[in-house]
């Protein structure tokens, strides 16, 4: 049987934490059991039991007091997932080799670890290796995706570790429930953006010609391969929770012993084209 992990990324102050926590209660009121790993050597403080902590392993605030190493903290949580790179054998250990887990792992925010370090691909290589069905799920703060040059910017961030870490990916805008109204208005269109558009909106944004070209280059290549998209997450919403979760599901196949179900918003759809052949049938 195989077994299910999330790997949450984002950057730091993104709600990783606060999703993890969300999700392990509104999997609760399903009856489903889901368990959490946090692996970020600097975390203070989360409201979620953990099936493992890394800081029992190593802990940035020691590797900065040593005086041998004499590391910042940037540099020493870099130093801390390359000492748990090396010692896998730990979270093997910890995680045992029950049947059917379904694991959130809570990933650090720096965001050199998903571009040009090798660690969090070594990650999911041993979790293959152990198997685990990966998917990854980036998460950005949507109070800071309201305008287009900012949202290009998370798009570029979640298109790295996409392509560093090479696993079905699903891009969630966390805090909806904070937005005010006029702001949850505006974000719908970058949910599922069309990129030219937004070039159009903002032409004065950009004054070098130059970095004009550049923007319209990524603009492009996003758009016309359909690269990112959104999903909106708001923990008050147990709907919009279910249809990130659905998605999720659906990519690593979990459950697929039972009847397979595709997205919520993927089946409207197709039952939407189903209507529409059936009246033109209908018609004729």
């Amino acid at each position: 049987m195989p077994r299910y992990a999330q790997l949450v990324m984002g950057p730091a102050g993104s709600g990783k934490s606060t999703y993890c926590s969300t999700l392990v209660q509104h999997a609760g009121a399903m009856n489903r059991s889901v368990q959490v790993v946090n692996l970020d050597p600097a975390a203070e403080h989360f409201d979620y039991p953990v099936m493992a902590d890394i800081r029992e392993l190593i802990q940035v605030d020691d590797v900065m007091e040593d005086d041998s190493l004499r590391f910042g903290p940037n540099g020493g949580l870099v130093f801390c997932m390359e000492y748990f790179a090396n010692n896998f054998h730990w979270l093997e250990e910890t995680l045992g080799h029950v049947e059917d887990d379904y694991i959130l792992f809570d990933c650090p925010g720096q965001i050199e670890l998903y571009t040009h370090l090798p660690v969090m691909k070594q990650l999911v290589d041993q979790l293959q290796q152990w198997e685990f069905r990966v998917c990854g799920v980036f998460l950005v703060d949507s109070q800071f995706m309201v305008e287009s040059f900012k949202f290009i910017s998370g798009v570029m961030a979640a298109l790295s570790a996409m392509v560093s870490l090479e696993i079905p990916q699903i891009n969630v805008m966390t805090k909806m429930d904070l937005l005010n109204p006029k702001a949850k208005k505006e974000i719908e269109k970058y949910l599922d953006p069309d990129m030219y558009s937004m070039m159009e909106d903002s032409p004065d944004s950009i004054r070098s010609k130059k970095f004009k070209k550049l923007t319209q280059a990524i603009c492009g290549l996003i758009d016309d391969y359909s690269m990112v998209r959104f999903l909106p997450f708001d923990r008050t919403d147990e709907e919009g929770m279910n249809i990130v979760l659905q998605h999720i599901d659906f990519s690593i196949q979990y459950g697929e012993d039972f009847e397979v179900k595709e997205p919520k918003d993927l089946q409207d759809e197709e039952e939407l084209n189903y209507d529409d052949i059936f009246e033109g049938k209908l018609d004729n």
